[in-house]
């Protein structure tokens, strides 16, 4: 009983030395930067000399900001188009390559999935130069029809829109790759027996597809709404939050509150709001998941 108690001990050491890099990681670059963010938010960091303790000021002065509201508003906006669309997309992607018969269907799913391999900053600059209102490839395409050309990033509705395309062009590739899985795990005996008893293609995907796949539905939502609420390099480099405060999202208003504004404090107390914001959502989310499983 001694030797397998030290046995024990000597898996866990090891264990813990494996794990010891990435542990050394999270401290140093995930929690103590936390740590320090909250510290600041009750400060009135400049990021140079200034850090006077003003108590909860910072968050009082949020909840009076009209910008934040906006860019707030912004973001929820984003949020609930970008996410359920980029499900929907991801899903039919994976449900039209799911079929082996269909001849590329690797080759598909290579393409499909490539986008997912390019930086954000890179997905701006592509789409950037798609829709370029002077130079842009989807302008040129839309004159040569004879119709005039869109201010894609002068006009804030289509600045919104060009943000949402981009945002699915780059993430439905993993999230394809995910509902794929969950697709081959569905037993094809579920489907044939459903077709013998006569029920249509709808009526297969809603009564047997769409049932099967609620935990992958559940982790790609919880996934992709934290995603899109931290969304930042690829708007910053596509649109610069324009037209305006248009497309200003919350991460984008913490970086200009900080580092153009210099109010460190200031945009640390509204990163810690949206910090309890996607802690409400996860908590949320994963106990009416605990709960439709019961």
């Amino acid at each position: 009983m001694k030797k397998k108690k030290n046995s024990l001990d000597h898996n866990q050491g090891w264990a813990l030395l494996f794990c010891g890099p990435n542990i050394l990681f999270f401290i140093i670059f995930f929690l103590w930067p936390a740590v320090i963010g909250l510290y600041y938010s009750f400060t009135n960091y400049d990021g140079w000399r200034n850090m006077d303790f003003i108590g909860l000021k910072n968050y009082i002065d949020l909840f009076q900001d009209s910008q934040f509201y906006s860019v707030f508003w912004n973001t929820v906006k984003y949020v609930v188009v970008s996410v359920p669309l980029g499900m929907v997309v991801s899903l039919f992607l994976a449900m039209l390559l799911n079929d082996e018969t269909i001849k590329g269907n690797s080759f598909t799913r290579v393409l499909v999935y490539w986008p997912t391999l390019l930086s954000t900053i890179m997905v701006g600059v592509t789409w950037k130069w798609i829709f370029g209102e002077s130079f842009g490839v989807a302008n040129y395409i839309i004159q040569g029809m004879g119709l005039p050309k869109v201010g894609w990033f002068s006009t804030p509705t289509a600045a919104f829109w060009t943000t949402i395309i981009a945002s699915v062009w780059s993430g439905c590739g993993v999230n394809m790759l995910i509902y794929l899985g969950g697709l081959k795990q569905i037993p094809a005996d579920l489907y044939e027996a459903a077709t013998i008893d006569g029920a249509n293609t709808w009526q297969r995907f809603r009564n047997i597809t769409i049932p099967s796949l609620k935990p992958v539905t559940f982790m790609i939502l919880l996934t992709s709404m934290i995603n899109a609420f931290k969304v930042f390099a690829m708007v910053q480099t596509l649109t610069n939050g324009g037209p305006g405060t248009a497309t200003t999202y919350m991460i984008q208003y913490i970086y200009q509150t900080g580092f153009t504004r210099n109010r460190h404090g200031y945009a640390s107390a509204a990163s810690m709001i949206l910090f309890v914001v996607l802690l409400l959502i996860s908590f949320f989310q994963t106990r009416l998941n605990a709960k439709s499983e019961e």
